[in-house]
Parts: C-alpha cells; structure tokens; sequence
C-alpha cells in the first residue's frame, strides 16, 4: 500500500468519525426537541388552567390563551432548533446574527402580510374581540372559533367546513357570543280565529317555558300582532336564552305552540289549492 492510498483511507476513516459524531449530536438535539416541546406545552396549559381558575376565566378564554402559549413555544423552539442545527453542520453563526438587519429587512418587503397577521392577531387577543367556541362572523365567515392563533384563525362553520383565516382579514368582527342571545319565534293564525284567545294560549307555553327551561334567562312572552300576512295573523313570541342555546329553544318553542293551539282549536292557516274542472255542454 503507498502513501496515497494510506492517505486517502486516513481521510476516510477521519469523516467517517465526523458524521458519525454530528449524526449523534443531531440525533441527540431531535430527541431533545421531541421531549421538550410536549413538556413546556403542559407546563403552559398547567400554569394558564391555574390562572384561569384563580380569575375565573370562561372555558374558551382558557383555551385562546394555551393555544397562544402553545403556539409561541412551538414558534421560539423552532427557531432554537435551526440555530443549534446550523452550529452542528459547522454553518457560522455569528455572521448571520450579524447581517440579521439586513436580512431582516429584505424579509420584511416580502412577508408584510404576515406582519400584519401577527400584529393584527395580537390586538384581537389584547382586546378579547374572539375566543375559542365564539359565534362570530367576521372576514366573510359565519362559523364558531376552533382556535385563535397569532397567524392565522380557525372558524368551523356550520356545514362542517373549517376555515383558515389570516388574521389581517378579521375586519368587522360580529361577536354572537358576548350576552344573551334572543329566540325570536312568528307563528301564524286564521284570520277567523280570536287574537285574544290564541295569545292566552301562547303564554301559557311561554310561562311554562320560563318556569321549567334553564335555558331562558328572560322571558319568553308574547309580544302580540306582529303582522297581518296574506293568509294569516302573525304573533310573535321573545325571550333571552343562554349562547349558543337559541336555536333549540326555537324549535322547542314551535312545537309546543303547535301541540297547543291545535288543542285549543285555533287553526294554523297553510296553503290551500283548489281545483276548478269547466265541463263543456254535450249538444
């Protein structure tokens, strides 16, 4: 064996013990990472329960804030990462620290929307204009909030589509969550019927619901004449009920007007159609 070739085996051998040992320090960073991220994950979502008991913050409060946390984590340890890789594979370091100004700014021309996303996203938290199970529509979506990130939000509509939406689109926020909602039910009688009757009628449903339904907070009670449709007198029925819950009161509410007046005789008026058959004199 010359020279050469010892060399060249020397050469072999020497990189071969580099890559087995920057292989083991990348193997050694990734599990770390692995295990560290869960780990502050639950410390945060321990530490913000916690706060969220002592100040007695509502559940979707509770989960805006550990998915925020959660997502800052994920954000600083993964920047963390990139710069204890790059020191491994023998990238410097310093240089780049120190043309960040510079690159930064080049950055910042192309990457304005996610600026204004992060920027954005931080004065709807600070201004708790959305939480986490909110019923909101906002940026042309009508949906509940899944989750409320600094770049992005999550509303899960109601045909089951979830969607992602920047946050610089978030404009003109309408928040269905904060307060009591209102049930607001129409219900038509016949013309020949007696008003006062069928309203006697209704609030007897309505003080039946007020006593044995928690989730009226006001009311209901019958407003009276709404209307006078082209078939039909209109009543109107309203109350306050808990968020979320108006909808199935609504249902529950035409139902239970229905069985009554149906037992009190008054008719609901619905659509007639009549036929007219014209027969010709036989000659």
């Amino acid at each position: 064996m010359n020279f050469f070739e010892e060399g060249f085996e020397l050469n072999l051998a020497e990189i071969a013990d580099v890559l087995i040992t920057v292989g083991l320090k990348i193997g050694a960073l990734i599990i770390a990472f692995l295990i560290i991220s869960p780990l502050l994950k639950k410390i945060i979502r321990a530490s913000i329960q916690k706060t969220s008991k002592s100040r007695k913050l509502t559940e979707g409060r509770t989960q805006t804030l550990e998915n925020l946390g959660e997502n800052i984590v994920s954000y600083v340890l993964i920047f963390i990462f990139i710069m204890m890789f790059m020191e491994l594979i023998g990238l410097p370091i310093g240089p780049l620290l120190a043309s960040a100004g510079i690159i930064g700014l080049a950055i910042g021309f192309g990457a304005q929307g996610l600026v204004s996303d992060i920027v954005t996203g931080f004065f709807i938290l600070l201004e708790r204009q959305l939480d986490v199970e909110d019923y909101v529509t906002t940026g042309g979506y009508d949906g509940v909030v899944e989750e409320l990130g600094l770049r992005t939000t999550k509303i899960r509509g109601f045909d089951g589509t979830l969607h992602f939406v920047p946050n610089r689109e978030l404009v003109g926020v309408s928040n269905h969550s904060r307060g009591n909602m209102r049930a607001l039910v129409d219900i038509g009688i016949g013309y020949d019927e007696n008003i006062d009757a069928a309203i006697e009628v209704l609030q007897k449903v309505c003080e039946d619901f007020e006593q044995n339904d928690e989730r009226f907070k006001e009311g209901p009670s019958v407003l009276g004449v709404q209307s006078l449709g082209s078939s039909d007198v209109v009543l109107r029925v309203l109350g306050k009920t808990e968020n979320m819950q108006q909808w199935a009161v609504e249902r529950d509410l035409r139902k239970a007007m229905k069985v009554a007046l149906d037992q009190a005789g008054i008719e609901i008026p619905f659509p007639h159609q009549v036929f007219i058959e014209k027969k010709e004199d036989q000659v």
